[in-house]
């Protein structure tokens, strides 16, 4: 059997009774080799009371000393433990193992976690024996009010940014600003700058903290309260955790949660009367344009004007699923986690073990497992390669798109100058239509239509997206042509006065200049 005890905060005095008795009971068994009584570190306050009783004990504080990193020596922490659970005592039965750790055994202790975990799968038979944990030491020392809830996370896993575990799984930054957040694992120079740096991301700077140091452990407790960006910049050890006071509404930084919350109020019955009145295709004209202003944000080159753009079309897509809520069908939450579990699924050469060469084999992975996952409802997958191409796309993009899915399977011209032979049929044929003595604007329109999708080609050939091209020359025309009304202006005429010949003189000196 493996028994934890938790050694308390600190102080002697919250180490539980049974505790006490445990540690006495594991030294005896120590003495007399039915078994061994392991602390995970001597470097405890209460460690000093152990030695004035004369316990028997050993310490894992040996790896420390040659661990590269946590994970590591927790590991192999828990191997020593579960290895000395597996022999057998002086009285012929497993030996008794006693393993001791600072505060509760449950509370922030990976080592333990692991053990647990691992004597599970062994059939080794587990116990806890509980003292006071540092949460109640720390928050009793800054007097915060559990009121509101707390949160209690491990320093380590902070991030100043979102990142992806060694799991592959999504690990979300943003910290809930409205309650209370106590912080471990704060024990020296580098993780307190990493603990200043992630929490920088929702708090103000100037945040006034609280450093606390070997809390519970009379003569030796101390907090100092300080602004966040100071952190980084005290003392700190192995017995200090920070606890950051929850934001008052008004200096919260908004975030999805608020943006969620104030759409779900503007729906509710005595919300505003024109978001109540919204369906889902009363708002599809709202979600293309903005999309389009997105488009002209990146083209105008102006992060300020694209934050902004970005805000407006996030918000079509939480209105559309505030509607799907209402009606019982989905939720914000089902959007995202099926975005995320799509995206790790169709990415595992990033998380997982598929290697690839360059972004065509990406491609081409992602369309195979595209259709695999559709294995177990055949029927549903489109029974076409031109089937789900969006019939509001542009006419360029569409074309793009229809091109570049007939290839895949092989319809395709052999080399590029097959293509260019293609453009100057096609451009032929327009000519003729257009040179007849009764031109058919119908077929005009055909023949216009076919050496359109031809130049499409060309530009997949050349690795250029059409509808970029068409945009920025759009742009330039756009400048051009500006310059023209303004150097009229300047002269003091209007464009209809203007011959095309001054004009076109005009339009040089435009292109020249730019």
């Amino acid at each position: 059997m493996i028994t934890f005890i938790g050694l308390g905060a600190g102080s002697i005095e919250t180490l539980s009774r049974g505790a006490e008795r445990a540690l006495r009971d594991a030294s005896q068994q120590s003495l007399d080799g039915t078994g061994i009584l392991l602390l995970r570190t001597a470097i405890h306050p209460s460690v000093a009371a152990l030695d004035g009783w004369n316990l028997k004990y050993e310490t894992c504080d040996g790896f420390y000393e040659s661990g590269t990193d946590f994970d590591s020596l927790y590991a192999r922490i828990a191997d020593y433990v579960l290895e000395r659970a597996q022999r057998i005592g002086a009285d012929g039965k497993p030996l008794s193992v006693w393993f001791a750790v600072p505060g509760h055994p449950l509370f922030a202790e990976e080592s333990v976690r692991l053990i647990l975990e691992r004597a599970a799968a062994l059939g080794i038979e587990t116990r806890i024996v509980a003292s006071g944990s540092f949460v109640e030491a720390a928050l009793s020392a800054v007097g915060a009010s559990l009121g509101d809830g707390c949160d209690i996370r491990d320093a380590l896993t902070l991030s100043p940014v979102d990142r992806i575990d060694s799991d592959g799984n999504p690990v979300a930054a943003r910290l809930d600003t409205g309650r209370g957040l106590l912080l471990y694992q704060v024990y020296d120079t580098g993780a307190a700058s990493q603990t200043k740096l992630a929490l920088m991301r929702d708090y103000p700077d100037d945040w006034e903290v609280a450093v606390i140091r070997a809390a519970g452990v009379p003569d030796q407790e101390s907090v100092r309260r300080l602004p966040l960006f100071r952190l980084d910049r005290e003392p700190v050890d192995h017995l200090t955790s920070v606890y950051v006071p929850p934001l008052p509404p008004a200096r919260r930084r908004s975030g999805f949660t608020e943006l969620t919350g104030i759409m779900a109020r503007l729906r509710a019955p005595d919300g505003c009367p024109w978001d109540r009145e919204q369906t889902h295709t009363t708002l599809r004209k709202y979600f293309i344009e903005e999309t389009y202003e997105v488009l002209e944000a990146i083209d105008a080159d102006d992060p300020e004007l694209l934050c902004e753009e970005l805000g407006d079309a996030l918000l079509q897509v939480v209105f559309h699923a505030q509607l799907a809520s209402e009606e019982g069908v989905f939720t914000i939450d089902d959007v995202c986690a099926g975005i995320v579990e799509k995206l790790v699924r169709r990415h595992p050469h990033v998380f997982g073990t598929v290697d690839v060469a360059d972004s065509a084999e990406v491609l081409r992975n992602w369309e195979h497992i595209k259709r695999a996952e559709k294995t177990e409802k055949e029927a549903d997958w489109r029974p076409s390669l031109l089937d789900g191409i969006p019939k509001g796309l542009p006419a360029l993009m569409a074309a793009m798109e229809v091109s570049k899915r007939v290839v895949k399977v092989g319809f395709e011209w052999e080399q590029f100058a097959d293509v260019l032979a293609k453009l100057d049929e096609e451009t032929a044929e327009l000519k003729a239509e257009l040179a007849a003595r009764e031109p058919d604007r119908t077929k005009i329109a055909s023949e216009l239509g076919d050496l359109l999708f031809t130049i499409v080609q060309v530009a997949r050939w050349q690795k250029i997206d059409p509808e970029d091209a068409l945009r920025e020359m759009l742009r330039r025309f756009g400048t051009r042509f500006r310059y023209i009304e303004r150097r009229a202006a300047e002269q003091e005429r209007s464009l209809s006065e203007m011959t095309l010949s001054e004009m076109d003189a005009l339009w040089l000196e435009a292109k020249q200049s730019s």
